[in-house]
């Protein structure tokens, strides 16, 4: 038979049992203090215990009871009064948003008030829970008055959404700043460390900042817009998106080409749909021999029946050069910025329908060609003179030379 002991060791079962009793009795007797026990007791009184927790269980429930109903009853009141007082429904949200709030703040103080908090640390709470409200309401009202300020502007909805971004991260870092404040934290000293790894973090991310930079002052400058179709160095496109790092363009191919907004800040753009109508020009050629009029006529035809061309401002089809091999028109006719993206199969479709009203007319596109004119009275053929030749012949320091 075994006991405790085994050879003057003790047995290795029992040593484990010993430790997880002890492990027991420690959260036996944690458990009776956070219940508000004393440990000068020399028993512990479970009974009385069970009966304060239940006292301050049904403190607890009357209290928020009473707070439930003043909840409801300001609910109420807002409903019935919001017609006379002319809230909207993003007011009314707000609104109801501050009262469920200021409930939660109110309940959670009334708990902590009945299970023996310490008076600094509830009223540190209280403190907090306003601070952390009011930039709630700020936030929530911030997104209203900056569209009203940018719409009063005339500012684009890229802007927009950039200052209530900076706005809302601003507000969150005060907000946390104040809350943490109520509780003792040394405020300064965390935005010192802040400031000191912005810094770092800045050095390490030039070109993102830099970027980032040249992103808010495109915004601001509205040099062009989401949907304007514009010419970035040797990319074309359609603009598809502002972002705060980079700037996209679609092309007519269909393909996005992503810019640094460093290198759109620093390069020259060229907006073609900046106004209400664009021009272009294309060249066209007759011969010397045909009548400028008609051809004028008809390219101006051409480009009248061309539903993509405008009436006004007007079109026009003058001579700029009598150049070697024909006389050259200049065409220019406009559009709207929406056919900016078909311009290359406009011009094409305009030369082609050119060519077809030139054929009706008789009008011939001139080629660079070659004409000899030879004289009339001349016998045929042309005596020539025979051509002088002469032979050479080099051998060591001799030479032999032949005229014929």
């Amino acid at each position: 038979m075994y006991t405790h002991t085994l050879h003057g060791r003790k047995n290795p079962i029992a040593s484990v049992t010993d430790f997880f009793k002890e492990i027991i009795r420690d959260l036996h007797t944690s458990l009776y203090l956070a219940l508000g026990g004393s440990i000068d007791e020399e028993s512990l009184n479970w009974s009385s215990q069970a009966v304060e927790l239940a006292s301050t269980g049904i403190k607890i429930l009357i209290l928020l009871a009473v707070l439930g109903f003043f909840y409801w009853l300001a609910n109420y009141i807002l409903k019935q009064s919001r017609a006379k007082i002319r809230l909207n429904d993003r007011r009314t949200k707000i609104a109801r948003s501050t009262l469920r709030y200021v409930w939660i703040v109110a309940s959670l103080i009334a708990i902590m008030s009945q299970i023996n908090f310490e008076p600094e640390t509830i009223k540190a709470t209280a403190k907090a829970s306003t601070w952390a409200g009011i930039y709630y309401v700020l936030w929530a009202s911030s997104g209203q008055i900056i569209h009203k300020v940018l719409q009063h502007y005339g500012l684009n909805a890229s802007i927009e959404q950039l200052l209530k971004n900076i706005l809302s991260v601003l507000l969150l870092v005060l907000g946390l700043a104040s809350v943490m404040a109520q509780f003792g934290f040394d405020i300064v000293s965390l935005v010192a460390g802040l400031g000191i790894v912005g810094l770092a973090v800045g050095f390490a991310a030039q070109s993102t900042l830099a970027n980032f930079i040249a992103g808010i002052t495109i915004l601001l400058e509205q040099s062009f817009q989401v949907g304007d179709w514009i010419h970035i160095n040797d990319n074309e496109g359609r603009v598809v998106l502002i972002a705060l790092r980079t700037t996209h363009i679609l092309t007519r191919d269909n393909i996005t080409v992503i810019i640094p907004n460093s290198n759109v800040a620093s390069s020259e753009v060229i907006n073609l749909t900046s106004k209400n109508f664009i021009r272009f020009d294309i060249r066209v050629r007759i011969a010397f021999e045909d009548d400028i009029e008609l051809a004028r006529k008809e390219i101006l035809q051409v480009l009248s029946n061309t539903d993509a061309v405008l009436n006004r401002p007007e079109t026009s089809a003058t001579v700029a050069e009598i150049g070697e091999y024909g006389v050259f028109f200049i065409v220019r006719f406009w559009v709207k910025p929406a056919a900016v993206a078909r311009i290359p199969k406009i011009k094409e479709v305009l030369q082609e329908e050119i060519k077809i009203a030139f054929d009706a007319a008789n009008i011939s596109t001139p080629y660079p060609h070659m004409r000899l004119l030879m004289p009339k009275d001349v016998d045929y053929p042309i005596a020539t003179k025979p051509f002088a030749t002469t032979t050479q012949v080099v051998s060591g320091k001799s030479s032999l030379a032949k005229d014929e």
